[in-house]
This record gives C-alpha cells, sequence and structure tokens, in this order.
C-alpha cells in the first residue's frame, strides 16, 4: 500500500484533499470509515491529546491498523495538536503515521527547536524501522478547542506570513505546515470565517510543502474548494461531526426513553457521522 506520504503527492497532482476526521470513539471511527470506504477515497483518523487520552495510545493505533490491514485500505493515523517532544516521541513510539506538533504558544526560536527536535526523531525512526512518518506544525493563529464560539475570537486576524512560512520550514524540516489563513478551530455562531485564497497560493510556493487547513468545520463549500485548488492538501474535520453525534444520541435516547442498548441508541450517531464525512469527503475530492 502507497504511504501517506504518497497519497498526499497524489492529492496535490489531482487538484483534490485528504479528509482529516477526529475520533473520541468507536461509533466515529465506524462512521468516517463507512464513508471513506463507500467512496473509495483515502481518509485520515485525528486523535489530539485528550481524544487520545480518552480512546487510549495503544488502543487507537490498533484500531486503525487493524481496518488498513484487514481491508487494504488507505486510512491511517495521525496524532492531533500534541504540544511537547514526549507527547510526540510517545504516538511516534506507538505507530502513528503522523504526529502534528503544535508549539504556537512558544516563542519562534522555542518552537523550531521543538519542532526540529521532532522531525529528528521521526528521521531516526524512519532510518531504523523503513517506516514513514510525517511531521507536521502550525504557524499563525488558529485558535483552539473543538466548541460552539458566540463570535469570531480575537486574534484571527493574526496571520501566517510567507516568508515566515517558509524560514520555518527552512529551519525545522518539517513535512507539512498548517498556516493561519482565515479558519478558526470550533463552530462560530454569528459570522464565518473567511479564508485568504491568494495567501493560500504565495504559502504554498513559498513554503514548497504541503499545507494543511485546519478549523474547516463551518466553512463554506466555496471556501474549501478555492483552498484545495490553491495548495490545501488535507483537510480536517472535527465540530461539525461532534455537533452531529451530540445531536443524534440526545434524539436517539428522546425518542427511545425506555431503551438502553448502547449499540442501538448510539448506531443513528454512527449514521449522522457517516452522512457528514461522505458529503466533506465528496466535497474535498471532486466528486460534487
Amino acid at each position: 500500500m502507497k504511504t501517506l506520504r504518497e497519497y498526499i503527492k497524489e492529492a496535490e497532482e489531482k487538484k483534490v484533499a485528504i479528509g482529516h476526521f477526529n475520533i473520541s470513539n468507536l461509533e466515529a471511527l465506524h462512521g468516517i470509515y463507512n464513508a471513506a470506504k463507500k467512496l473509495g477515497v483515502p481518509v485520515v483518523i485525528g486523535v489530539s491529546e485528550g481524544e487520545e487520552a480518552f480512546v487510549g495510545l495503544e488502543e487507537v493505533v490498533a484500531l486503525v491498523q487493524t481496518i488498513r490491514e484487514r481491508d487494504n485500505f488507505p486510512i491511517f493515523l495521525n496524532a492531533d495538536h500534541h504540544s511537547n517532544f514526549e507527547s510526540v516521541k510517545a504516538c511516534i513510539d506507538a505507530g502513528f503515521d503522523a504526529v502534528i506538533i503544535d508549539a504556537v504558544k512558544l516563542s519562534y526560536e522555542e518552537n523550531v527547536a521543538i519542532t526540529k527536535k521532532c522531525v529528528e526523531y521521526a528521521h531516526e525512526v524512519m532510518k531504523n524501522t523503513g517506516r514513514d512518518i510525517l511531521i507536521e506544525a502550525e504557524m499563525g493563529y488558529i485558535g483552539s478547542g473543538s466548541n460552539i464560539k458566540e463570535n469570531i475570537p480575537e486574534g484571527a486576524g493574526i496571520l501566517t506570513k510567507p516568508e515566515e512560512a517558509k524560514r520555518f520550514v527552512e529551519e525545522t524540516g518539517i513535512d507539512l505546515l498548517a498556516p493561519s489563513v482565515g479558519s478558526i478551530h470550533g463552530l462560530i455562531k454569528s459570522g464565518k470565517p473567511h479564508i485568504d485564497i491568494e495567501l493560500v497560493k504565495e504559502i504554498r510556493q513559498t513554503a514548497g510543502i504541503p499545507l494543511v487547513l485546519h478549523g474547516g468545520s463551518g466553512l463554506r463549500d466555496q471556501d474549501f474548494t478555492n483552498a484545495i485548488a490553491s495548495g490545501i492538501a488535507i483537510v480536517h474535520i472535527n465540530s461539525e461531526i461532534r455537533l452531529a453525534y451530540k445531536e443524534a444520541v440526545e434524539k436517539s435516547l428522546e425518542e427511545n426513553p425506555n431503551e438502553i442498548t448502547p449499540a442501538k441508541i448510539l448506531q443513528p450517531a454512527v449514521d449522522a457521522i457517516e452522512k457528514i464525512v461522505e458529503a466533506r469527503l465528496k466535497l474535498f475530492n471532486g466528486m460534487q
């Protein structure tokens, strides 16, 4: 099977993007995989530090690898927004395909130092094992948290500068870059974030590596298609599927107050997630 790196290269050549969806439980994993398998497109499963702690480090690796090996399907695992070298190392050692080191809250110099350390460790493991591991880093302000926000938060206007992105890539050796181009983590009640398409183009050309769009939930479809055409190779979605899960479970409990079988209560959540992921994957892969 091709590596995630190879699928990303193919996506860029085809002007499409790979969907990245986070999970906190088995229901989300099934919903995401069902949609990807139905469409026959590669997909990335993400777990943040909190999600990883809830699901289990070795457990989530075993789940994703089992599906990939059993079905010979391109499903990959990413450690989403890990904040220190120790947690990145643990994920690499456990068998993750990719890791995001998120050190944007540190100074530029500290961010470079910890990111470079993660890259060097990944390269060491790759040399010793033959595995292919991608290291991603974030630049600029994309916010944090997969919650519902009343308004676009302050700081959303702090976008990544192309020349700074180029310098950061050169100094760290990262494989993927998540720049700040207008999207925000979470869902916004009042107003929609706007993607600076020209900035995406300029950063991709200047930085010279594939770009990842974080904070995709709630964006306009046209923002996605324009961003993908301009250089985005992976798109992160989380808040949308979390909200779908919550609403589906609430409705299931309301409509079936006497039901106590978890599999029956939670199946609508799997279906709701699958529906959203299928729509997003169609959009990202130019199937609409």
